[in-house]
């Protein structure tokens, strides 16, 4: 059965982004075929989990070729539980594209482009979860990476080509160096079979094994964004589309950090690199969740904490106990639903709002009752409020800390509590500032932030030397004053005048309305827009499923220690590549 199934999650959807290009032009039909393809891909997911659960791991040699010269699509319970996770939310976002396509006549998401292009994507996120050797790996990854560039800029606005940009360059030089790690290693082992690999890998010089390891960890640290090579993501992902930015920030980064766990656990099992890992996973996760707290655009917001919590996997991993990577599997389980969600609800937000500013937002709780909690469900499980699935998956990581004992892994554990704690911070102040503030005031703050932005950074509304909401006349002297004795009062005056001649024109009433500022289309309040059926319910799903986390918390843990417990082994990998007579 596994032999039937296992090519499927890959065929499926190339066959599939074939049928939707031949029927570009009916697009009720198209969108018919996307959701049937990706629901069958679901299906067959689920099916090879619960024959890899109670089977164990299996290869396929594609082409029936001798191995290790086939090639490998290996399914355990690892690459089977990813597959499920991703075929899933890939057909939430769908679902969610095809509803803001009948919403808004597929400006954003044109039908004849981007459905194929979402299925190819589909179909390289699983074969990269399936491959059996690192050249085929990279060729998943090279699929995946293709398709998102089409679907990073489809609009062709200059946000989203400038983003595009600073992505294509970003993920050619970790192509190639990952390309160049492949050649190192064939050169070393003369094999690229990953069951092979670990045995052979074994027998090279320390030096040559420290070189090939530390090269295919960086390759795959920048496609995980892990510190100090994330910084390509925040400027990336927040342009696009809102259901290219959900897949992207579910899948494309977990990817990644499969391809580490993979690695580390099956070629590498030396750990001759851990101690750097958690370091590393230290930095991700407090620089990141920093880096969202400093942030007032929803989007970027979640873009930074999409990088600290990839800390919390690389922690996992670091510690390489079976409680570690069992963690760090279920947090990322935890994590591409989490993530996807609130991406999704973003996009939901921009639609009601108007806008990603924080500041510009206010009284959504009032005016969309359903949005304010389709965002407040998954924010609280971000930042592992107990009983969510975050609590369950950072309790789990942080028992396997306290259980490793080292001061490195104490270090991490009191790292993990405060970018939780920031976590809860950021969100909280979203919340806050865009739900649970009355839209007036937000308004208020976004009128006197404009005028703040324009007069420069060292004036605010308290420098106004009146306080009064009307200036002075002596507030529009542009020009030091007689007395002034260096160029820095000169230009703090010339402020301080700015000021209080922006807060005039700000607050003054324009024709046929009060209190609203005068100025183009970006000083006025964002005006309110309900919300499409199709990407709310598609949204409510998605929270309803990250809410069945929690509920199948204790199996899905069981079934992660299980993954865990394999991937330290590396027996059942080997023999079902190889049977019971391994090189």
């Amino acid at each position: 059965m596994t032999e039937v199934l296992a090519p499927l999650p890959v065929l499926l959807p190339l066959l599939g982004a074939a049928a939707t290009l031949l029927v570009g032009r009916h697009p009720q039909l198209q969108r018919a075929v996307s959701i049937l393809v990706l629901t069958a891909v679901v299906a067959v997911s689920v099916a090879l989990l619960f024959i890899a659960d109670a089977n164990g791991a299996a290869a396929i040699a594609v082409g029936d070729w001798p191995v290790p010269v086939a090639i490998m699509l290996v399914v355990d319970r690892l690459s089977a539980l990813m597959l499920v996770v991703a075929s899933t939310v890939g057909l939430g976002v769908l679902v969610f594209a095809v509803g803001q396509g009948t919403a808004d006549g597929d400006e954003d998401t044109p039908l004849s482009i981007f459905h194929p292009t979402f299925l190819v994507l589909i179909a390289g996120v699983s074969y990269a979860f399936l491959a059996g050797d690192l050249f085929n790996l990279y060729v998943g990854f090279e699929v995946l990476l293709t398709s998102s560039y089409v679907l990073l800029t489809l609009g062709g606005s200059a946000p989203r080509i400038r983003a595009g940009i600073t992505y294509v360059v970003v993920s050619l030089l970790s192509s190639l160096l990952f390309l160049a790690s492949i050649a190192l290693v064939y050169a070393a082992t003369g094999t690229v079979n990953m069951a092979q690999l670990s045995l052979r890998i074994a027998e090279l010089p320390d030096g040559t094994q420290l070189l090939l390891h530390g090269l295919l960890l960086i390759a795959f640290s920048i496609k995980a964004a892990v510190f100090p090579l994330s910084a390509w993501l925040p400027d990336s992902y927040p342009t696009a589309p809102a259901p290219v930015t959900a897949v992207f920030a579910g899948l494309l980064t977990k990817v990644g950090v499969y391809a580490i766990i993979r690695t580390q656990t099956l070629l590498f099992p030396d750990g001759a690199l851990d101690d750097l890992l958690m370091w590393a996973a230290l930095a991700t996760m407090l620089i990141g969740i920093l880096g969202a707290v400093a942030q007032s655009d929803i989007r970027r917001t979640l873009s930074f904490t999409l990088v600290s919590h990839i800390g919390y996997m690389v922690f996992g991993i670091a510690l390489a106990s079976a409680a570690g990577l069992a963690g760090a599997i279920f947090y990322v389980v935890h994590h591409i639903a989490i993530q996807t969600t609130l991406f999704l609800v973003a996009g939901l937000i921009e639609r009601r709002g108007g806008t990603m500013a924080t500041g510009r937002l206010g009284g959504l709780a009032t005016a969309s009752p359903l949005l304010a909690v389709l965002f407040f469900i998954p924010a609280m499980n971000l930042a592992g409020i107990p009983p969510f699935s975050g609590f369950i998956g950072k309790v789990g990581l942080l028992g396997a800390g306290i259980a490793d004992g080292g001061w490195a892994a104490y270090v991490l554990v009191g790292g993990a509590v405060v970018t939780s704690l920031l976590t809860l911070v950021a969100m909280s102040r979203i919340w806050t500032r865009a739900f649970w503030r009355p839209r007036a005031q937000s308004a208020s703050a976004d009128t006197a932030a404009a005028a703040a932005h324009d007069a420069g950074p060292d004036v605010g509304p308290d420098d106004d030397p009146t306080g009064a909401d009307e200036p002075a006349d002596d507030d529009f002297v542009t020009e030091a004053p007689a007395g002034a004795t260096s160029t820095t009062e000169a230009r703090q005056t010339g402020r301080r005048g700015a000021w209080a001649r922006h807060v005039a024109v700000a607050t003054a009433a324009p024709a046929g309305g009060e209190g609203r500022p005068r100025g183009g289309d970006e000083d006025r309040e964002p005006s309110l827009q309900p919300l499409p059926a199709v990407m709310t319910a598609a949204t409510g799903v998605m929270v309803a499923l990250t809410v069945g986390l929690t509920v199948v918390a204790g199996p899905l843990y069981g079934l992660t220690t299980r993954a865990a417990e394999d991937l330290r082994d590396r027996l059942p990998y080997i023999e079902a590549v190889y049977g019971e007579q391994a090189p």
